[in-house]
């Protein structure tokens, strides 16, 4: 990635940070002798493992030789579980094939009416392009670039077009109002749609609070999202939308003696006309309070920018697991080749048509693109056909983070035999992990691991399902037998 979004994308790594600790497994078996049972060839070694393993819930699993195609072992390979995250690498390879690596981005100032002498004599839009990357620096230079155009006022009003894509108020419905990862979707992001929250100690013995747009370069505060503190314990937040406005809530009593968190933005066009208004008035180009439009009239371009090339951009999706990336790439391909999608489900149900008649993926249903959503399926034997597929082209492995095998510590084994280029996904009582391993014989695998006890995670309240009881420690039991398998796989098939 480019240097100038280290802040935006540090701000990734926080997010996926507490998804990562439970991605560390707390076992690690080294290769041992084959007359152990669990590395015994065939099914009987296989379900020894698994019976071992004592995870409630579902486990369904395959592995396959890359070059000959052949499935070498699995464990319930036709069943559809949740995937979770590992969705992301059908929707990379969608992308790919409709938009092209090299695909970029747009995002424009554009003007009706011409300029004259400095004066926009119509209106001015910032529209949307679909740019799932784009920050508050980025809209700093455009209005940089509208006044270098000489731009100077406007006579009309200032509008923002973000109807490239349809407007989702939240990817899925089920999660908590405030989680940062559910955030709403449309044809205009801007900080991976989040807000910050900040709030500090006040001389008074209160607290004083900030919600703003910032980077590493600037700091815009915004009015479209407010923040009450309420006197309370619980909840801790509560949300309420009120003529385009997000009104949040906190509790006095968990605020403590300071902190900051991203929350979700619900509004996308909006939060980007707040900004964009703050930022050109800076340059002394003063615009009126942002007016959405669904219908982008003819106009003159004065400024735009390009976001990274879709490859780059499908690498750091994976690599940090963001979902909106994920939700406005796979809308954009859908558009791209059908035309406009009307819901986030009738864009992934496109998709899963594409998977199916590409790959010959059995079991394919995604309600989104991201994973995020608990009704989507996959199972083991359709993924491993699409990453052989798209093994062969060259698409896919390098887009892949490595995937390291640990200690007892949770410590990686950097000299491990075993190298593994993979995606995880994760939710509660929900776990995945698929890609390819490379054996100490270089014999190279792919592998489709999914686990899901579907009966405790419905029985979640929706307010609980930020951390709710027990999940932190089946995750960690799932991502510990994934590591099983994996190194059970590289004993018996690469040695």
């Amino acid at each position: 990635m480019t240097s100038r979004r280290t802040f935006l994308l540090s701000g990734l790594a926080a997010m996926a940070g507490s998804a990562a600790l439970a991605n560390a497994p707390t076992v690690s078996l080294r290769p041992v002798s084959r007359r152990n049972s669990i590395f015994a060839p065939g099914a009987e070694g296989l379900k020894a493992l698994l019976a071992q393993a004592d995870l409630p819930g579902e486990v369904v699993c395959a592995v396959a030789d890359v070059n000959s195609g052949r499935l070498l072992e699995s464990h319930g390979a036709g069943q559809a579980l949740p995937p979770a995250s590992v969705a992301k690498v059908i929707t990379a390879l969608y992308a790919l094939e409709t938009l092209g690596g090299s695909h970029r981005f747009e995002t424009r100032i554009l003007a009706t009416g011409g300029v004259s002498n400095g004066v926009v004599l119509g209106d001015l839009i910032l529209a949307g392009g679909g740019d799932p990357m784009l920050d508050t620096d980025d809209l700093a230079q455009l209005a940089a670039a509208l006044k270098a155009a000489g731009v100077r006022s406007v006579r009309g009003d200032f509008l923002v077009w973000d109807a490239a894509l349809p407007t989702i108020r939240t990817i899925d419905p089920g999660q908590p109002d405030h989680l940062g990862y559910s955030p709403a979707v449309s044809g205009i992001a801007l900080n991976f749609n989040r807000v910050h929250f900040e709030w500090k100690r006040a001389a008074s013995g209160g607290w004083a609070t900030t919600m703003d747009a910032r980077t590493e370069k600037h700091r815009p505060e915004v009015s479209m999202a407010r923040m009450r503190i309420a006197t309370r314990s619980t909840p801790v937040y509560t949300y309420a939308e009120q003529s385009g406005t997000d009104n949040w809530t906190v509790a006095s009593k968990a605020l403590g003696k300071g902190g900051s968190r991203w929350l979700p933005v619900r509004n996308p066009g909006a939060y980007a006309g707040d900004v964009f208004r703050t930022l050109a008035g800076a340059h002394g180009i003063q615009l009126g309070a942002a007016r959405q439009i669904r219908t982008l009239p003819a106009a003159q371009l004065l400024a735009q920018h390009q976001s990274p090339p879709m490859a780059e951009m499908l690498k750091a999706m994976l690599k940090y697991s963001n979902n909106l990336m994920a939700e406005m790439i796979g809308m954009s391909a859908t558009a791209a080749r059908s035309g406009r999608p009307s819901s986030l489900k009738e864009s992934a149900t496109e998709m899963s048509h594409w998977a199916t008649a590409r790959y010959d993926m059995p079991g394919i249903r995604l309600v989104d693109h991201s994973g995020l959503g608990e009704e989507s399926r996959m199972t083991p034997l359709g993924l491993l056909s699409a990453l052989i597929a798209a093994d062969r082209s060259g698409q896919l492995k390098p887009l892949l983070k490595p995937f390291d095998l640990r200690d007892a510590k949770g410590r990686p084994i950097k000299d491990h035999p075993i190298k593994v280029a993979a995606k995880t996904g994760t939710l509660n009582f929900v776990s995945g992990l698929g890609g390819f391993m490379t054996a100490s014989d270089g014999t190279e695998l792919a592998f489709a691991i999914f686990s899901a006890d579907e009966a405790t995670r419905a029985s979640i309240p929706r307010a609980e399902r930020e951390r709710p009881r027990g999940a932190k420690g089946w995750n960690r039991r799932a991502k510990a037998l994934q590591q099983q398998l994996i190194e059970r796989w590289g004993a018996v098939y690469g040695s």
